[in-house]
């Protein structure tokens, strides 16, 4: 069941901000793809912090999503063109209109957790339960026991934060505001309007 309010005869309104060169090769070539060098020159000195999590996240969303051959990273977009990304120098504002066969919906708070190395929360309680435990074992950084070899002394609470993070997933209808999406390409006939800066 899809949890958002701008689908309508199985496609959906997203938005996403690109640089002005996205556009370029989507009106040359048809279509557009996130290659590993983008993501390398757009985060600059944290890159690889950056790739580890689309590595498990493109790991997770391809089995929701196939991705097509040749495709390793997703695009990033908002549900909601008021919650979007606003436009800056240098680059363009991309509304599509996407078959939601091809896309994934994720919850934009939970990814923050993800995104910081922290446990996702089923709920409240599970949160505090979950930081009671932490506490017993005297661990006051979470995302120390996924970035460095602190995890090694844990691997069972290691791994109970990486397997929540499957909750991002999960999205409901009582906050649309929290839907984000993403897809494996831009194909230049999902594009209903561009806004420039």
């Amino acid at each position: 069941m899809i949890y958002c309010q701008n689908v309508k005869n199985n496609k959906i309104k997203l938005w996403t901000r690109q640089h002005k060169n996205v556009l370029k090769e989507i009106e040359e070539k048809g279509e557009y793809i996130v290659k590993k060098d983008y993501i390398k020159e757009k985060n600059d000195t944290i890159a690889d912090y950056y790739i580890k999590l689309y590595d498990w996240y493109s790991s997770k969303a391809d089995k929701i999503v196939s991705r097509p051959e040749g495709v390793s990273y997703p695009i990033w977009l908002s549900t909601s063109k008021e919650l979007s990304l606003q436009p800056v120098e240098g680059t363009v504002i991309l509304e599509l209109e996407v078959d939601i066969r091809n896309v994934v919906l994720t919850n934009f708070e939970k990814w923050g957790y993800v995104v910081n190395y922290w446990y996702v929360p089923i709920n409240k309680e599970d949160e505090i339960k979950h930081k009671e435990e932490l506490k017993k074992y005297n661990i006051y950084d979470e995302s120390a026991l996924i970035m460095s070899s602190k995890g090694n002394f844990y691997p069972l609470l290691k791994n109970k934060i990486i397997n929540s993070w499957e909750r991002i997933f999960e999205v409901n209808d009582k906050n649309p505001g929290m839907t984000q999406a993403t897809i494996w390409q831009i194909k230049k006939e999902w594009i209903v309007d561009i806004l420039y800066k």
